[in-house]
């Protein structure tokens, strides 16, 4: 059950954040916690109800939050621009900042993270840097690297920003489009991160790795996941037809279904583990 959007505020040496956020189920409940990491346009709000559905068919809890420049989170400073690490940012000092203040015990309670586009890069980062303290992952079209079909998509989005109601729609689901919209696409077309890459970083990565990308997904080709699956052993892939960059709207039972099996059996295989070395 949803239990309705906080707030929490976060220092940080840049400048302090207000996070929004909702629990799905009891807080201080021992089922697996599932985090939701938003695509680079989307918010807490953005999700509708996919993460409850998520969270009710695996009979896990949720946390879903909006990134700063999202949702109803703190806005970006007039002028600031993201720079070519924003996601490296995101994963290594505003998460594990955010599961401090909500008391997320990532020792003793790993959670799963589930991204989805930047948001599954950012899950990709947090689990090479931090190995141990999460119990699996499943990304959704994320990226690895750039390329060129991505770069096309996201200029052809500049322009139905400029000349449609995309604005307006956003609106729906950002206290501040412009806000969510300009820190995205201005640094994804920025020339410096055409360079951008973790492709080296998440060979670290150890827990199990579901990756989900729909074969017609208009942002990337499926080289992002079959470029998971190669540096990351234990990663497993799922290619869905008939569906875009966005799995969780265009095929939704089939990827309900997906993510329930994997998140099962990672859970069956690791729990005898789990009680083995807190015996």
């Amino acid at each position: 059950m949803n239990t309705g959007v906080d707030f929490i505020d976060i220092d940080r040496a840049a400048a302090p954040v207000r996070i929004e956020y909702c629990w799905l189920g009891r807080a201080a409940s021992a089922r697996p916690l599932i985090v939701f990491l938003h695509e680079g346009l989307g918010s807490l709000a953005m999700w509708k109800d996919f993460p409850e559905r998520l969270c009710q068919a695996t009979n896990c809890r949720g946390l879903v939050y909006s990134r700063p420049g999202y949702g109803a989170s703190s806005p970006r400073e007039a002028g600031e621009k993201w720079d070519v690490d924003f996601m490296h940012r995101q994963a290594h000092e505003l998460l594990p900042a955010l599961f401090e203040a909500l008391g997320v015990d990532t020792r003793n309670s790993p959670p799963w993270l589930f991204g989805h586009s930047d948001g599954g890069s950012i899950a990709l980062l947090y689990a090479a840097r931090f190995p141990a303290a999460l119990a699996g992952l499943v990304v959704m079209s994320p990226h690895i690297m750039v390329e060129n079909l991505t770069i096309a998509s996201i200029e052809q989005a500049r322009q139905t920003y400029l000349q449609t109601d995309l604005r307006e729609k956003l609106g729906r689901y950002h206290a501040d489009p412009d806000s969510a919209f300009w820190g995205w696409n201005d640094i994804w077309l920025l020339p410096a991160f055409r360079d951008w890459t973790i492709e080296t970083e998440i060979a670290a990565i150890e827990c199990p790795l579901l990756a989900v990308q729909g074969i017609d997904d208009e942002y990337g080709t499926l080289e992002q996941v079959d470029g998971i699956e190669r540096r990351v052993a234990q990663c497993e892939v799922v290619k869905l037809a008939d569906c875009g960059h966005s799995p969780h709207r265009d095929q939704p039972e089939k990827l309900i279904r997906r993510v329930t099996d994997f998140i099962g059996d990672a859970v069956e295989t690791t729990e005898p583990c789990r009680a083995a070395s807190n015996a």
